[in-house]
C-alpha cells in the first residue's frame, strides 16, 4: 500500500489502454520488464545465459516468440534444413525466431541467408542459445541478431531443427509461442501470456517513475530522499 501512496505522489500518467509493441520498444527495456514481472510475482523469467547482442549493440528487441527446437546429429541427413526452413517461412510480422539449441557450439546455425528469408515474413531478429555464423553480413544488413558467440561451420548433418511452434526451454524459463520477449545488452525476458497486460502496464509506470526520479536527484535530491519519496529504484 505504501508503494501505491508513493506512485500517487508522482503524478503518474496513465498508461495507454493498449500499449503497442513500438511503443515498448520506445519505453521499455528487459530490467523494466523484470521489476514489473517481480511485482507481479514471476521471478525467473530471464534465462541465465551468456546470450548477447551479436550484430546491433545498444538495441532493444520486443516481439513474439517464434520458437524452433534443434539437436546435434552425428550423421547425414535426409532432409537437411527442411523443418528450419519450415519455421522461417511460417514467421509473421513482428515475430522474434527462438533457437532453443542447448547452447551448442557444433556449428553457426543462424546466417545471412536465413536471416534475408525471416526479415522477407516479418521477423524481426533472431535469439539463438547457441552460434551464429556471417555475422559481418548480418551486421551490414542491420539485422538484430542475438546468441552466444560465433561458429564457422554450417549447421548441416551437425544440428537441426526436430521442431517448430512448440513450448521451448531455456534455462527453466517456459517459452511458449506467441509470448512476449524481450532482448537487450542486459539480457532475455519472457512475459507469459496470462500477465502480459499488467506486467507491461506496470513497467511502463516505472519506467515515467524512474524518469522523475533521476530528474529529481540530477536536481539534487539524495538517493535515500528520492527512494523515500518515489519508492522507485
Amino acid at each position: 500500500m505504501a508503494q501505491e501512496n508513493q506512485f500517487t505522489q508522482t503524478h503518474l500518467p496513465t498508461p495507454p489502454a493498449e500499449i503497442s509493441l513500438n511503443e515498448m520498444r520506445r519505453v521499455l527495456s528487459v530490467p523494466l520488464f523484470c521489476d514489473a514481472l517481480d511485482g507481479a510475482g514471476y521471478r525467473h523469467q530471464s534465462p541465465r545465459l551468456p546470450i548477447r547482442p551479436i550484430t546491433i549493440p545498444n538495441i532493444t528487441l520486443i516481439g513474439r516468440c517464434k520458437t524452433t527446437l534443434w539437436a546435434d546429429m552425428a550423421h547425414v541427413d535426409p532432409e537437411p534444413y527442411k523443418l528450419e526452413l519450415l519455421a522461417v517461412d511460417s514467421c509473421q510480422p513482428d515475430d522474434v525466431l527462438i533457437a532453443a539449441a542447448s547452447g551448442s557450439n557444433r556449428s553457426g546455425i543462424w546466417g545471412e541467408l536465413l536471416s534475408t528469408a525471416s526479415r522477407n515474413t516479418g521477423c524481426i531478429g533472431v535469439i539463438v542459445d547457441g552460434a551464429v555464423r556471417d555475422v559481418e553480413k548480418m551486421r551490414t544488413m542491420q539485422f538484430p541478431v542475438f546468441a552466444r558467440g560465433m561458429n564457422p561451420y554450417d549447421s548441416r548433418d551437425r544440428q537441426r531443427v526436430i521442431d517448430y511452434d512448440i513450448t521451448i526451454e531455456l534455462d527453466g524459463v517456459i517459452i511458449h509461442p506467441g509470448d512476449l520477449v524481450a532482448a537487450d545488452e542486459d539480457g532475455i525476458v519472457i512475459v507469459p501470456k496470462a500477465v502480459e497486460k499488467q506486467v507491461v502496464a506496470a513497467a511502463w509506470l516505472k519506467a515515467h517513475a524512474e524518469n522523475q526520479v533521476r530528474d529529481a536527484i540530477r536536481a539534487g535530491m539524495s538517493a535515500t530522499k528520492a527512494f523515500e519519496t518515489y519508492g522507485v529504484l
